[in-house]
């Protein structure tokens, strides 16, 4: 979920990163492991990874060894949720997760699932080493957690009942209506800023979002293009995408402020994971082939 503003500082290991979110259903304090490799880097090991870049495994301070925990707001399809028949994490963030985790020592991922408001506080509080829970970067947050470089870009959208695709087409057409928001979200923020001639109802949770719309509670869903895309692309018989903002927002990794050593690791890997082909192969795998 995300914001407006696009703020164009790259993030490097010693600097912030300046530039929105959400989920599916009920949240839980779930943890699960999604085994990466074969192999687990011990702590006096130095591990030469795909961009041949000598990565001090001890260094990271891993609150699990051998293991990345991430915190995350899930299910929020298509980034993060479990897969129905294995239970097994996946989706763009978690798949990327599995591969920056091998590029960086064969490391395995420790999910926990946490609300979205606030996550990007959960590792400086030691609950997780990073936060993988499609987070636009912004200055708020950069206030209190270190960013990784960016690795998708995001705009708001709006989401309708099909029987309203002809007539709730912007934000001018809604007014007096009311709108779905997901609490502590851009797209909150969004609406919050733009949308000042209708009524605002916030959720917790995009599953309980999409039951509003679908039970005529609320008259349309302004959140995060991807995710209203894919819910469009799932079930065209009842809803429809009928605008998109143009807002600028990046998605980025949540770390502890001072951890900027697993910072650097993960910017590695994130990078050995664009110049292998593997980040736009799942970037295929759920938006499709980029043009």
């Amino acid at each position: 979920m995300r914001r407006i503003q696009r703020l164009a500082i790259p993030v490097v290991a010693l600097s912030l990163f300046l530039v929105a979110c959400g989920s599916d259903s009920d949240t839980a304090s779930d943890e699960t492991t999604v085994d990466t490799s074969a192999e687990v880097i011990t702590d006096d090991t130095m591990v030469d990874d795909s961009a041949s870049a000598k990565i001090d495994i001890a260094a990271l301070g891993l609150i699990k060894e051998g293991a990345i925990t991430v915190c995350t707001d899930a299910p929020y399809e298509p980034f993060e949720f479990q897969d129905e028949a294995t239970k097994e994490w996946t989706g763009f963030d978690m798949d990327l997760m599995k591969v920056i985790a091998t590029n960086i020592g064969g490391l395995s991922l420790e999910v926990t699932v946490q609300p979205f408001d606030g996550i990007w506080l959960a590792p400086k509080a030691k609950t997780c080493d990073l936060v993988a829970s499609a987070m636009t970067i912004t200055e708020e947050r950069s206030a209190n957690a270190l960013f990784s470089d960016p690795y998708f870009d995001a705009d708001q959208s709006l989401l309708v009942r099909t029987d309203d695709k002809a007539t709730l087409v912007d934000l001018a057409s809604l007014a007096g209506k009311t709108i779905a928001v997901q609490t502590g979200t851009t797209g909150e923020t969004y609406a919050k800023e733009n949308a000042k001639d209708s009524t605002l109802k916030s959720f917790d949770e995009p599953a309980a979002m999409f039951l509003a719309l679908e039970g005529k509670q609320v008259d349309a869903i302004l959140q995060d293009l991807p995710v209203n895309g894919a819910r469009q692309v799932k079930e065209p018989t009842k809803f429809a995408l009928t605008a998109t903002f143009t807002t600028g927002e990046q998605y980025g990794f949540a770390l502890a402020q001072d951890n900027t050593t697993l910072a650097e690791a993960v910017n590695s890997g994130l990078a050995a994971a664009k110049d292998s082909g593997e980040y736009d192969t799942i970037f295929a795998k759920y938006f499709g082939a980029k043009g």
